[in-house]
């Protein structure tokens, strides 16, 4: 556990764990980056078991708090806020982030813990988007058809090097919003 403390090792964490993956996150490693010694390490997690738990818990309650409140209406149209989360995602290219999330998917083909929390979060973008979609007035079972198709072009799109220039790749992604949005 951390204690408000650990972010910055969680923090270090992470940025390890894009760098090099999960195994690459040694207590060592990030105390060398922080400039710190690994003393301070131990005095804020039992062990290094415990700062993945604490990295796990950290992506796994953000990522969820980040797309309630990405898919909230808050005044918009269910398929304005669709067409918001397009933009954010593919306008908007967050190497880290993407980083981050590729390794620990590739972390949770290998360990328990990691893909219960990759699955709670799908869980919870499935869910947010499939309801936007149920706002459209869609069934529920085309709502999360639907919604299964957003997140595959989400994250699809952003592993794709395409041969085209920004204004090109602009244009592709936004005619395929209109095939998600149904417009």
């Amino acid at each position: 556990m951390t204690d408000g403390k650990g972010d910055a090792w969680i923090e270090a964490g992470f940025r390890e764990l894009a760098r090099s993956g999960v195994e690459g996150v040694r207590v060592e490693v990030l105390a060398k980056h922080l400039g710190v010694t690994k003393g301070g390490f131990y005095r804020r997690f039992r062990d290094r078991a415990a700062l993945l738990e604490g990295m796990l818990r950290h992506w796994c309650m953000g990522r969820i708090a980040a797309i309630e409140q990405q898919t909230s209406l808050d005044g918009a149209s269910a398929r304005g806020r669709l067409r918001a989360l397009i933009q954010l995602y593919s306008e908007r290219m967050n190497t880290e982030g993407m980083a981050v999330e590729l390794a620990i998917r590739q972390w949770a083909r290998s360990d328990e813990a990691a893909a219960l929390a990759v699955a709670s979060v799908d869980a919870a973008r499935l869910k947010n988007v499939g309801q936007l979609y149920r706002a459209t007035g869609l069934a529920p079972e085309e709502a999360d058809a639907q919604a299964f198709l957003f997140y595959c072009f989400i994250f699809g799109q952003s592993l794709l090097f395409l041969e085209r220039g920004p204004r090109k790749r602009a244009q592709l992604i936004a005619k395929s919003a209109e095939k998600l949005l149904d417009e």
